[in-house]
């Protein structure tokens, strides 16, 4: 058994789309970032590559490369999941903490669950999304920003 960790974080930013765990939120203000700023499957890629040892996200994505630009997260992740799947583990179980003061994202749990579980290939039981906030604290409690951080397992395969 193989554990990671992964985090990431992005500041709103106008015109864009808030696409949390691969799932749309619509009549959200989106997040900056070179790709869609997705940080939940961010934090997921990064605990992915940390558990197999194969460096980080910016590693195998770099911010300066057009072809990045505004990549989805899903494309990410499933570039992911061959490396992982190259490196002989698979994946046992992935937990992920939202920390956003807005939107409330309660109602969006259960679609996150399940659209992360559809991307990777496991069960909804093997796939754990929670949301907090900062308690008013920082960047985020002043409501501009949005953090994930998330633990991931691997398997020898």
């Amino acid at each position: 058994m193989r554990i990671g960790i992964g985090y990431d974080i992005h500041r709103f930013g106008p015109g864009r789309t808030l696409v949390l765990g691969g799932v749309t939120l619509p009549g959200e203000t989106g997040l900056a970032g070179h790709s869609d700023a997705d940080v939940v499957l961010h934090a997921v890629i990064d605990a992915l590559l940390g558990a197999a040892a194969l460096g980080d996200i910016g590693t195998h994505f770099p911010a300066d490369e057009a072809r990045w630009k505004d990549a989805h997260g899903s494309v990410l992740l499933e570039r992911t999941l061959a490396l992982v799947r190259d490196a002989a583990y698979a994946v046992e179980n992935i937990d992920v903490t939202v920390i956003a003061e807005k939107p409330r994202l309660a109602p969006h749990v259960v679609a996150m669950r399940a659209r992360m579980a559809e991307l990777i290939g496991v069960s909804e039981a093997a796939v754990s999304v929670k949301a907090t906030t900062n308690e008013g604290i920082g960047d985020i409690g002043r409501g501009e920003a949005i953090a994930a951080v998330a633990v991931a397992l691997l398997r020898e395969a």
